[in-house]
């Protein structure tokens, strides 16, 4: 026969570890929310397969790839900081993601031929380059609301793009061409072109807008341009491929890839000279980031389908991170200042 047991004494402490559990799932969910959002990320994209590769910086491992869009290419953050739009060239269209996390947050279709783009200093303005259509398409900019204003034909190969510091000019490198142009953004017409060597890529504008640097890819140099006179003034022998910038943020120093011979020069803006030249690099360096700390380059390999990690102090390469085929853009947040 079986005997009554009594539950009273036991009843209270049965249902205060009911209310516990859910408790303890909410806090464990917390932690990983929390976990989740204080992962560094680094946000790679491999035009060669239309993903995205996303690298854990900490552990330097690639923790999740997606797809895209066809032929991501450039990549930057939007000007209220909350997004970072990546251009589809082939696909025809842009999508934001977050900057933090990598995560789609939408996407915007009928950008045309989106190859290189930029916002304008004072934000009005978004200029995307045509590389495959030969036009440069000019819309009018609020954060992720973006207006067609006009397509201004510029043949041939639209490149890459900078702009004047009070936002009245765009300039655009077309590379089969050998050209750089210069666009009046009020007008939306080109007010100036003039040749400035083989197959121009990366241009930069140096600190007070005292001079425009392009990078010439067909050749081995960088050409220092008076781009209020249009008259190159000096010629920076760097490397062969001589292709893409990224400033340290010193205000001082910038790098440039050289693609072909694999190696990174660091240009002295001041005495604009080069001071220094990182080797030993797998084929085909091209984007890159710094760290908000100053620390480390991240460099986009495009034939070697990595990224590598550059240690700025030793110009040494420290590691290397496999991603997909054609790696490109390379984008993170926080990063040093582009200046």
């Amino acid at each position: 026969m079986l005997k009554s047991f009594n539950l009273k004494p036991i009843l209270p402490h049965f249902l205060a570890l009911l209310l516990l559990v859910p408790g303890l799932s909410a806090q464990a969910s917390q932690a990983s929310q929390s976990s989740q959002a204080a992962k560094r990320t680094a946000i790679v994209l491999n035009s060669g397969e239309a993903t995205v590769s996303l690298i854990d910086m900490d552990k330097r491992t690639v923790y999740k790839n997606f797809y895209v869009g066809k032929e991501p290419h450039h990549l930057m953050i939007t000007p209220d900081q909350k997004s970072v739009l990546v251009a589809n060239a082939a696909s025809d269209d842009v999508v934001f993601l977050d900057p933090k996390t990598g995560r789609i947050q939408s996407r915007l279709p009928n950008i045309i031929d989106p190859y290189h783009i930029g916002y304008s200093p004072d934000k009005k303005w978004f200029v995307a380059a045509g590389n495959r259509l030969d036009r440069v398409d000019i819309y009018a900019a609020n954060n992720q609301e973006l207006k067609m204003v006009k397509i201004v034909k510029a043949a041939k190969t639209p490149s890459h793009i900078a702009f004047t510091s009070d936002s009245k000019l765009t300039f655009v490198t077309l590379q089969d061409s050998n050209e750089l142009i210069a666009i009046d953004l009020a007008t939306q017409e080109i007010v100036w072109r003039m040749v400035v060597g083989k197959m121009p890529a990366g241009v930069w504008m140096t600190p007070g807008d005292k001079y425009l640097l392009v990078g010439l890819t067909g050749s081995d140099s960088v050409k220092v341009i008076d781009w209020k006179q249009q008259k190159i003034v000096k010629d920076i022998k760097t490397g062969r491929g001589a292709h893409n910038f990224r400033p340290l943020g010193d205000k001082k120093h910038i790098f440039l890839t050289n693609r072909v011979d694999s190696t990174i020069s660091i240009i002295d803006m001041d005495k604009m000279e080069k001071v220094d030249d990182i080797k030993g690099l797998p084929s085909g360096p091209d984007c890159m980031d710094v760290t908000a700390d100053g620390k480390e380059l991240w460099v986009t390999f495009r034939f070697a389908k990595k990224v590598g990690i550059i240690d700025i102090a030793s110009r040494k390469l420290i590691s290397t991170i496999p991603v997909g085929r054609s790696p490109h853009g390379i984008f993170f947040h926080p990063s040093a200042p582009w200046e």
